[in-house]
């Protein structure tokens, strides 16, 4: 079979997007080529927009077109109370909760020897600089939330900066896990449960 040079190219180059795999990719690959050719132009404008607007908020690296993000900018939110999260993704779905009203600390990704990355890699430095710079100003972080995956990543993420900010003064937690809402208890693995088990709550 005859290969497009540039059908393949971008076929690959989608297969590497998250959750995409070579049969999407083809999918959407064909639904650009087969589309007037003004979709892939605005496409290709948008992609090239992105990268040359969109940058990281210098308090919180949150992704924005601004020196500081949304959140940061937000007078009305609290700023006492820090939730570090390991992606800015991660800040959408907990806004939609509406159960936290404090200011945001992006990691852009968590501990992984295994991946090759490490502290370093991450923006630890920056939040623990964060932490200590608001220490005698009028305006302290006072709380520190980990809502970070419940996975090897996410667990190593938090013992490790949950030990550089001991001694500090600060309340450190993380988000509750377990068993979701509405969940058939049949259908839950066992580290779900344990965890659920570990973090009960008294009644």
């Amino acid at each position: 079979m005859l290969k497009i040079e540039a059908l393949e190219r971008l076929i690959h180059e989608l297969t590497r997007l998250p959750g995409i795999g070579p049969k999407t990719a083809q999918r959407l690959a064909y639904h650009i080529l087969k589309s007037p050719a003004e979709y892939g132009q605005r496409l290709s404008t948008a992609l090239l927009d992105l990268r040359a607007q969109v940058q990281m908020c210098h308090e919180c690296f949150n992704f924005t077109d601004q020196n500081s993000c949304y959140y940061c900018l937000d007078p009305h939110r609290q700023h006492d109370s820090l939730c570090i999260v390991e992606e800015p993704s991660d800040i959408a779905s907990i806004e939609k909760s509406q159960g936290f009203r404090g200011r945001y600390h992006v990691l852009h990704g968590a501990i992984s020897p295994l991946d090759g990355v490490g502290p370093d890699q991450l923006k630890v430095r920056e939040l623990i600089r964060r932490i200590e710079e608001k220490m005698d100003t009028s305006q302290p972080i006072r709380e520190v939330i980990f809502a970070l995956d419940s996975d090897l990543e996410g667990d190593t993420t938090v013992l490790y900066i949950s030990r550089l900010l001991q001694g500090k003064g600060l309340k450190l937690s993380r988000i509750a896990q377990g068993i979701p809402i509405g969940s058939d208890i049949d259908y839950i693995d066992d580290r779900t449960i344990n965890r659920a088990l570990l973090n009960r709550t008294e009644l």
